[in-house]
C-alpha cells in the first residue's frame, strides 16, 4: 500500500483512538457512579451481610478505602492507569486475569455468531440483489426473517430441547459424555442459537441487498459490464465491503447483550455469567473491569468500520 493511501487510515486512528480513549473515561465515570449510588454496600458481600455500618465503616478505614465517591474513583482509576483493575471482592481473585480468561471466551462466541451470520445472509443477499426475488430467494429470505424475530433465549431452550434433548446429539450439556469423539461441536450450537436469532441476519440480509443493488444500477456498473470488464471487482468496495462492515459494527453492542442470555442458556464460561454473578454479588471491580472491556469492544467495532469506510474512500478522513 502507498504511503499516500496509509496517510488517512493514520489520520482517522489517531483521531479515533483519542475518541475512544475519552469514550472509555466518560464510561468509567458514569458506571462508577451508578454503582455508588446504588442502594447497598459491596463490603457487606466481603462481610458476609452481617456487619452493622460501624464495622463495615472500619472495614473501609482499614483497607484503605477513600469515604468520597470521586477519591473511590480517583484511587481505582489510578491503578487502571498502571494495568491494576484491582482484586474481586468475592474471590480475592485478581480482575485483569478473570476478564482475559473470560473474554476469550466471549469473543469466540461472538466473533463467531458475526461469521455465521455472514455465512448465512451473504449467499442470499448477493443473490437476491443479483437475480430479483425469485421463489427459492424469497422462501429464504422469509425464513430468515422468522428465525430473526424468534428471542434469543426461546430459541435457545428449543434447540436444547431439541438436539440435546430429543436427538442426544450434544450430550456435553447433561454432562454424560464430556469425552465424545465429536463432543467439541457442542460449542457450534451457541454459536449458531446467537447469529441466527439475534435481529443481525434479518438486517443484514435488507441493508446488503440494497446496498448492492443499488451499486449494480450505477452508471459505471453498467459501462464496466458493457466493456466485459469484472462487475465484482468494481461493487465490490461500495456495494459489498462498506455496507456489511457497517451494519456489522452497528450490531456489536446487541451481539454483546444476547451474549449474555446465550452464555446463561448453554453455561457457557463468558463474561455474560461473569457480569450476572458480580451484579448479585455487587462486585464493583469486576463490573468496572467488564463495563470498560464491553466499551472497548463495541469501539472497536466502530473503529473497524471508520477505518474501512476510510480505506475506500480517502478522503472522508478529512470530514
Amino acid at each position: 500500500m502507498k504511503f499516500s493511501a496509509i496517510l488517512p487510515v493514520a489520520r482517522v486512528l489517531r483521531r479515533e483512538l483519542a475518541v475512544t480513549a475519552l469514550l472509555l473515561l466518560g464510561v468509567s465515570v458514569v458506571v462508577f457512579a451508578v454503582l455508588y449510588l446504588a442502594p447497598g454496600d459491596p463490603l457487606n458481600v466481603l462481610l458476609e451481610g452481617q456487619s452493622p455500618r460501624s464495622i463495615a465503616a472500619g472495614a473501609r478505614e482499614a483497607l484503605g478505602v477513600p469515604q468520597t465517591w470521586y477519591g473511590r474513583y480517583g484511587a481505582w482509576l489510578a491503578k487502571v492507569l498502571q494495568g491494576n483493575f484491582g482484586n474481586s471482592i468475592r474471590t480475592g481473585l485478581p480482575v485483569l486475569p478473570e476478564l482475559a480468561r473470560v473474554g476469550v471466551n466471549t469473543l469466540v462466541l461472538t466473533l463467531g455468531s458475526l461469521l455465521f451470520t455472514l455465512m448465512i445472509a451473504v449467499p442470499i443477499a448477493v443473490h437476491a440483489a443479483v437475480n430479483g426475488d425469485t421463489a427459492g430467494n424469497t422462501a429464504a429470505t422469509v425464513a430468515a426473517y422468522v428465525v430473526s424475530a424468534v428471542p434469543v433465549f426461546w430459541f435457545g431452550y428449543i434447540v436444547v430441547y431439541v438436539f440435546i434433548n430429543k436427538l442426544g446429539m450434544f450430550p456435553l450439556l447433561s454432562g454424560t459424555a464430556t469425552k465424545q469423539p465429536h463432543a467439541w461441536l457442542y460449542f457450534l450450537v451457541p454459536i449458531f442459537v446467537l447469529g441466527t436469532a439475534s435481529g443481525t441476519l434479518a438486517e443484514l440480509i435488507r441493508h446488503l441487498r440494497e446496498e448492492l443493488s443499488r451499486v449494480l444500477a450505477e452508471d459505471y456498473i453498467r459501462t464496466a459490464r458493457a466493456k466485459g470488464a469484472p462487475v465484482w471487482r468494481h461493487a465490490f468496495k461500495e456495494g459489498f465491503l462498506i455496507p456489511v462492515t457497517e451494519i456489522m459494527s452497528a450490531k456489536i453492542p446487541f451481539l454483546l447483550g444476547g451474549a449474555v442470555i446465550v452464555e446463561q442458556v448453554f453455561n457457557w464460561p463468558g463474561m455474560g455469567r461473569m457480569a450476572w454473578q458480580a451484579a448479585q454479588d455487587r462486585d464493583f471491580p469486576v463490573i468496572m473491569g467488564i463495563a470498560l472491556v464491553a466499551a472497548a469492544f463495541v469501539r472497536f467495532g466502530s473503529l473497524l468500520q471508520r477505518v474501512v469506510f476510510t480505506a475506500v474512500n480517502p478522503r472522508a478522513s478529512r470530514e
